[in-house]
């Protein structure tokens, strides 16, 4: 059996194409949709995280703003930082990214951001709303695999989901998402036991744990839908071949680049067993930054007009 590909590049696609004539429709009331980002330091990857954000918004019209203090900042200053962009009434949303320095209280950063502001959907208010299924912006990532679940047509609602992994990023909040779509929703952890015959017992089978290929075809039941929001770099030869031994592109890639991306499920017992998967990378991805211009331009519209 080999299961649907669930493409998040072209839901991501169809999503941006569907906020152009919003965009437009705002900058003709002179009020441009504005994104504000917060890269503290120099991670390679959350460099390449938010240029990728701000490209985005450039092709799609979005103001983007951006401070870049260094590492050692204090969490003060960083909050200053917050503030000066909640007190800008141009600034629709406001983004920090994550990881944060170890000497930086991240919390506070997060509950510094104006919750009319949180194009993440991270502060404490905006998890509430989401958790009385009230209105207010939703954290991306699991946004964006709801959003795709339904335009893929899958059903969700008397249907048993499984979500492996319990982050405030992904894990919980795709629980309460699914949970308001009407599934049935059993959350698992590092400390769950018998986390394999938790996962077989899914119809939609969610993985967010940041463990390469954890998920093998022993946790996966025939003819489930299986969501990876895994992202792990693999540099191992022999893994590599391990893993993509079905695959002569991505071995022929990993040859070439020295290292390839593997989701937290093993490639081929999902593209095996599952009726519908996403692929890594390609899958749950795109959909990310595509929720959080979709966020961004919600605010504005409420800004533009509050009570709408």
């Amino acid at each position: 059996m080999s299961g649907t590909v669930l493409d998040g590049r072209r839901i991501s696609q169809e999503i941006q194409q569907e906020l152009r004539p919003r965009i437009e429709a705002l900058r003709a009331k002179s009020r441009t949709p504005t994104l504000a980002v917060v890269l503290v330091g120099d991670n390679p990857a959350s460099q390449i995280y938010v240029r990728n954000k701000i490209k985005t918004c450039q092709e799609l019209g979005i103001r983007s703003l951006s401070a870049t203090p260094p590492g050692s900042i204090a969490s003060e200053e960083l909050l200053d930082i917050i503030r000066n962009f909640n007190s800008d009434p141009e600034v629709d949303g406001i983004l920090v990214q994550a990881p944060l320095p170890k000497q930086v209280d991240a919390e506070a950063a997060v509950l510094a951001v104006d919750p009319s502001k949180d194009a993440d959907g991270f502060h404490p208010c905006n998890v509430g709303n989401l958790v009385a299924n009230r209105l207010g912006p939703r954290p991306c990532t699991p946004a964006g695999i709801i959003e795709m679940l339904k335009r893929y047509a899958i059903r969700l609602a008397g249907k048993r989901a499984v979500v492996v992994g319990r982050s405030d990023i992904v894990g919980k909040p795709m629980a309460l998402m699914l949970m308001h779509e009407n599934a049935t929703v059993t959350i698992c952890h590092s400390r769950t036991e018998n986390l394999a015959e938790e996962c077989r017992r899914a119809d939609l089978l969610v993985v967010a744990m940041g463990k390469p290929a954890l998920i093998t075809s022993n946790y996966i039941k025939p003819g489930a839908v299986v969501v990876d929001v895994g992202m792990n770099r693999i540099t191992d030869e022999s893994e590599a071949r391990r893993l993509f031994s079905h695959d002569a592109s991505r071995l022929a890639a990993f040859a070439k680049n020295g290292s390839t991306l593997v989701g937290d499920v093993e490639p081929f017992a999902m593209e095996e067993l599952a009726s519908a998967y996403t692929p890594v990378p390609g899958g749950v991805g795109p959909l990310t930054i595509a929720m959080l211009m979709a966020n961004t331009v919600k605010l504005a519209e409420q800004h533009l007009c509050p009570g709408c």
